[in-house]
């Protein structure tokens, strides 16, 4: 069984420190570029383009301006597994927690007034499986809790599974 995973408060301030102490590191090692999945939030892509270039490192954004319901129909046609951990309290309730994104889930999204793919925050998913893994992780023990407008679904133990 894996570790639990640890979650603590993160603010914009710490978020960008972290992120790019992450990166100087990666830099050491070669690294001259990073991979954003941001689709169409103007202040997301200024914030990136600030900070790789801050940085000196090309921001890589492969889904902006692409179609959202397209990008997450592709992401479950392609085989990718992932599951909501996060969820706004003022469209969600619990029971979307550790929901699997299928195609069905797309369909329930769609009824929503939100951005599909949760772009502005209002979801968030954990990717526990996909053709390019060599193993899947299964969540064996979560709770989910109300914080802060947000519902939580704090994953408590895992494995990791041979496909």
């Amino acid at each position: 069984m894996g570790m639990p995973l640890i979650q603590r408060e993160v603010t914009w301030d710490s978020y960008e420190r972290e992120f790019k102490q992450a990166v100087a590191e990666l830099k050491q090692k070669g690294v001259e570029g990073v991979v954003f999945g941001d689709i169409d939030l103007q202040e997301h892509r200024d914030w990136i383009e600030r900070v790789c270039s801050e940085l000196e490192v090309k921001p890589i954004m492969p889904l902006w301006g692409e179609e959202p319901e397209r990008i997450l129909t592709a992401f479950v046609d392609c085989g990718f597994e992932a599951v909501v951990v996060t969820a706004k309290a003022g469209f969600f309730d619990q029971k979307w927690l550790g929901r699997k994104v299928d195609h069905r889930l797309i369909k329930e999204l769609d009824t929503l007034d939100i951005h599909i793919c949760g772009e502005k925050g209002e979801y968030h998913t954990f990717v526990t499986d996909g053709p390019l893994f060599k193993k899947r992780i299964d969540i064996t023990n979560s709770r989910k809790e109300l914080r802060e407008g947000y519902w939580f679904l704090d994953i408590l133990g895992y494995e990791m599974v041979a496909k």
